[in-house]
């Protein structure tokens, strides 16, 4: 049996498991940590720190997906600082990508009542939309660049290591080794990406084509082409 330890959060003495973290605990009590780049089935990494809390004692606030439960820790998942933080990042984000088709993520907004307009003069991200592969396609100017498709890419699933992060600062983006079309890479097509992504920026070619105002039956006839033309002995 689990080690125990004792913390207090949001003014309540509990007992926790020793080894799991701020956020892990919080759930078990029922508290609302909201999360974005964290991911049940991939390596917490702190990126977006939607997630941080106020720990007594510590100068900053800690990404509570990262940061271990400690005995006597007092612990605040919603103060005022931890709300205008979790607000500011949230308006940030919009004020640069599409979030339209990140529902969590409105939700979110409208909780921490983010103000969309806060910052006009941001440079949003836009990306054409990247249309390489019969399965799925790329839309990064929805990309927050979680790191969860890249994971689930990596060693965390599928071991193919088809994308990663390219690029610096604000020029970072999710890419391919040299730029190289999907079925140029080792990309198995599994779809593990498309599974993680919280923004729509990895969408089935299905769904965005139905969206582009095509018709089920005229899908059908367009992959029925494809792999004709595939089939067809050079």
């Amino acid at each position: 049996m689990a080690d125990k330890i004792n913390l207090i959060v949001d003014g309540n003495e509990i007992q926790a498991e020793q080894g799991k973290t701020l956020l892990e605990v919080a759930r078990e009590y029922g508290k609302d940590v909201p999360t974005i780049c964290y991911h049940d089935a991939t390596t917490a990494n702190a990126l977006c720190r939607i997630c941080v809390v106020e720990v007594e004692g510590q100068r900053v606030l800690q990404p509570a997906c990262i940061v271990k439960a400690a005995e006597n820790m007092k612990v605040q998942t919603r103060s005022e600082k931890v709300i205008r933080s979790r607000k500011t990042i949230l308006e940030m984000l919009d004020s640069t990508m599409d979030l339209s088709e990140a529902a969590e993520i409105q939700v979110m907004m409208k909780d921490y009542e983010a103000d969309p307009n806060r910052f006009p003069d941001a440079e949003r991200r836009e990306v054409p939309v990247k249309d390489d592969n019969p399965m799925y396609i790329r839309d990064y100017s929805k990309c927050l660049l979680c790191w969860r498709c890249v994971q689930v890419c990596a060693d965390d699933a599928q071991y193919t290591f088809a994308i990663n992060f390219e690029g610096r600062g604000y020029e970072t983006q999710i890419g391919t080794f040299f730029d190289k079309a999907i079925p140029e890479t080792t990309c198995v097509l599994c779809g593990q990406c498309v599974g993680v992504c919280p923004t729509g920026a990895l969408k089935p070619k299905r769904e965005f084509l139905l969206e582009q105002g095509m018709s089920p039956n005229e899908i059908s006839v367009l992959n029925t082409g494809r792999k004709r033309r595939k089939e067809k002995p050079t």
